[in-house]
């Protein structure tokens, strides 16, 4: 990415030294988050694979969606916790944060897509249930995570090399705890303007595109809602879709935030608190509403501890 000639620099992340309050007791706080998020994802994607209750579409996806959520955190809660854990800013290497930020890219915008995809299998069960299994077959519930994960590597690889061949300061320090997109971006010294609003059209393209497509689902399942006569069907319909609902919510609603809002009058405090509350609570949140809220995921594990439980 860089010119063979060019020394490259490394980065002095920021991370939280300058705020004291995010240091000690918070360290055991995100790390208890992490550890709760890791284990729960693994537990659905387990789920996932041994029952037979939950080998339908809708499922497929919530099984890609836990593995994105493992890589997405872990490739930003150990370097958190590291920065959490430490009173000085801490170096990322050139290539490490060019890792971390094309890593992110990839599972941020596969998920994304992911969540379109369960947004459409709704929409398929409910509206064209004659053509279901037609329509969400296997082959094209494949399809749709190897296009969520191509659609991410793509954008990633634009992004990352946008960004990395321009020229940096001899010793750039990033007012992050992330090496996220624009915080990178404006430690260039030559091209940033150009390449700034290439990324942000691209990013908003990419959250509003998806978001779109996902209330256009909903518009037409709420419109079939409406028309069934019985209470209970509609109640019935309705809590099929509400955990996705909530995560759809959670995560555009907070991605908005963090993207699109004006950067005019915004810190690099709240810049970064916002972006904590994104990358570490929003995916602690997500599996919370896909295990507590699903009644299907909870009879399954109940299910699997009896079979794993011995009877008295």
């Amino acid at each position: 990415m860089a010119n063979a000639n060019q020394t490259l620099p490394e980065f002095l992340l920021l991370g939280f030294s300058d705020l004291k309050a995010l240091q000690g007791p918070p360290f055991w706080v995100v790390l208890l988050v992490y550890l709760v998020t890791l284990l729960g994802n693994f537990l659905i994607i387990l789920l996932t694979q041994v029952s037979p209750a939950l080998r339908s579409p809708m499922y497929f996806f919530l099984h890609h969606l836990s593995m994105v959520e493992v890589l997405y955190t872990t490739d930003i809660m150990p370097r958190t916790l590291a920065d959490l854990a430490s009173p000085h800013p801490r170096a990322i290497s050139f290539w490490g944060c060019a890792a971390q930020m094309y890593n992110f890219i990839v599972l941020g915008i596969s998920e994304c897509c992911l969540l379109t995809a369960m947004a459409y299998d709704r929409y398929v069960a409910i509206c064209r249930p004659l053509h279901y299994s037609t329509l969400m077959s296997q082959q094209a519930c494949v399809a749709m995570v190897g296009i969520s994960w191509l659609v991410g590597i793509i954008m990633a690889t634009t992004h990352s090399s946008l960004i990395f061949t321009l020229p940096f300061p001899s010793c750039p320090t990033i007012l992050h705890f992330l090496c996220d997109i624009l915080p990178v971006l404006r430690l260039a010294s030559a091209g940033k303007h150009r390449s700034e609003i290439s990324v942000m059209t691209a990013t908003v393209v990419f959250i509003m595109v998806p978001f779109s497509l996902i209330v256009t689902s909903y518009a037409h399942i709420l419109g079939a809602i409406l028309a069934m006569a019985s209470t209970q069907s509609r109640r019935k319909v309705f809590s099929t879709c509400s955990s996705h609902l909530l995560v759809v919510s959670l995560f555009f609603g907070t991605a908005s935030i963090t993207y699109i809002r004006p950067r005019e009058g915004s810190s690099v405090t709240t810049d970064r608190i916002l972006s904590l509350f994104y990358t570490i609570i929003t995916p602690m949140l997500n599996l919370i509403i896909h295990t507590l809220r699903n009644k299907e995921v909870t009879r399954a594990l109940r299910h699997v501890v009896k079979r794993q439980v011995p009877s008295p």
